[in-house]
């Protein structure tokens, strides 16, 4: 069964490393969450390391600033492991290419260094994707008939985000994911190693140290992703109520609906939920 706890700190004797989610978590793309920053100091400086651990299709120096703009405190984390750091793993053993790409230009730290070139569809070697160019406002229909095509030639596709959506503000956007899936719905090939494949955690795990795993809790709000990921890789999981699955999880108060979130992570069962990260 799932216990529902009101703090972070309810869990410091029992775990020693976090390894925590980003968006949704303790940011939801246009601002930081103040308490949930606090708690991750607060952990930091009292139990042991923060590593997060995100699906952006960025390597994490990007991430670090970006997360800098939203204004999370570097005190709040110790390292970062991202999708994008194991991607290019993927991607350059690719190279040159030609990639047929797909997303928008905020992900060109993905590519650097690599050596790839990129081409059409027709031409390409196979699909790198990252996300929908333009994330605001395209869906993965968008992208139905190009995959069509790419699927019919046997290329793979290289997804650098797993996520299907994230929360921006008051609004869902695609991900890279939803992409991925219609194209495997088409018949494609897809290859990934972020949030919930094995790849994202070792290097998680490299760069906390190299814990003991069972004083290991993870942290995260996507059921296929976080949960999923944690689920697979045999650690303790922390669910927070109020970010991706808000809708299913909270009442209209926005606080924890128990049969909700019973139903909820019935597949899942992560040891721990809480309504926001908090100290």
């Amino acid at each position: 069964m799932t216990q529902l706890i009101h703090g972070l700190g309810a869990l410091a004797g029992r775990y020693d490393t976090l390894l925590c989610d980003v968006w949704g978590v303790i940011h939801n793309g246009r601002e930081s969450f103040p308490a949930s920053c606090e708690a991750l100091i607060r952990w930091r400086a009292e139990v042991g390391p923060v590593v997060l651990i995100s699906n952006a299709p960025r390597p994490e120096g990007s991430v670090a600033i970006q997360l800098d703009g939203l204004g999370v405190p570097r005190a709040a984390w110790t390292a970062i492991a991202t999708s994008g750091d194991v991607s290019r793993g993927l991607l350059a053993a690719r190279a040159p290419g030609p990639a047929f790409r797909i997303g928008p230009a905020k992900d060109d730290p993905l590519y650097e260094g690599l050596g790839l070139t990129f081409s059409g569809p027709d031409d390409a070697a196979f699909v790198a994707c990252s996300g929908p160019n333009d994330e605001d406002v395209e869906t993965p229909e968008d992208y139905r008939g190009v995959l069509i095509l790419a699927a019919a030639r046997g290329l793979e596709m290289i997804c650098a985000n797993p996520d299907l959506v994230v929360q921006r503000g008051d609004t869902l956007i695609y991900c890279a994911g939803a992409l991925a899936r219609l194209y495997e719905e088409l018949g494609g090939k897809v290859i990934q190693a972020g949030k919930p494949f094995a790849p994202i955690y070792d290097l998680a795990l490299e760069r906390a140290g190299g814990p003991d795993r069972a004083r290991v809790l993870t942290i995260g709000d996507g059921l296929l992703t976080d949960l999923a990921g944690a689920r697979a890789q045999n650690l303790s999981a922390l669910f927070v109520a109020d970010g991706v699955h808000a809708a299913e999880a909270l009442d209209a108060s926005g606080r924890i609906d128990e049969a909700g979130l019973g139903r909820l992570l019935a597949a899942t069962q992560p040891a721990f939920a809480i309504q926001t990260l908090t100290w």
